[in-house]
């Protein structure tokens, strides 16, 4: 995989993909191999779910909680990991305590 271009709209990519970096650390990318039109839903029911997140009611905000995650699950965020080399998952995980850190060091130069 290519390595994204990084601007201001857009978050750092790792070189193979799977993550973006924010603030430093990695977050694992939606899975590439998703549908289009599976992806669009799964993104509209994630934006829908974090406005709920706000709630005032407890139960509107679990029920919101629990979307978000199902939504992240299927988008493959969270959860199984989406690709298939047996590669661990390194979710979360500060860049710099990664098989990641000399890349990020040297596009952190570039920033």
């Amino acid at each position: 995989m290519r390595i994204s271009s990084h601007d201001h709209k857009s978050p750092l990519r790792t070189p193979d993909g799977r993550y973006i970096i924010v603030r430093g650390r990695l977050w694992r990318s939606t899975n590439p191999r998703l549908a289009e039109p599976e992806r669009e839903r799964l993104v509209k029911s994630l934006m829908e779910a974090r406005r709920q997140v706000r709630s005032k009611d407890p139960q509107l905000r679990a029920d919101a909680r629990a979307a978000v995650d199902a939504a992240k699950r299927g988008l493959g965020e969270r959860g199984p990991v989406w690709w298939t080399d047996g590669a661990p998952d390194y979710n979360r995980k500060l860049a710099r305590n990664t098989p990641y850190a000399d890349w990020f060091a040297a596009r952190e130069k570039e920033i």
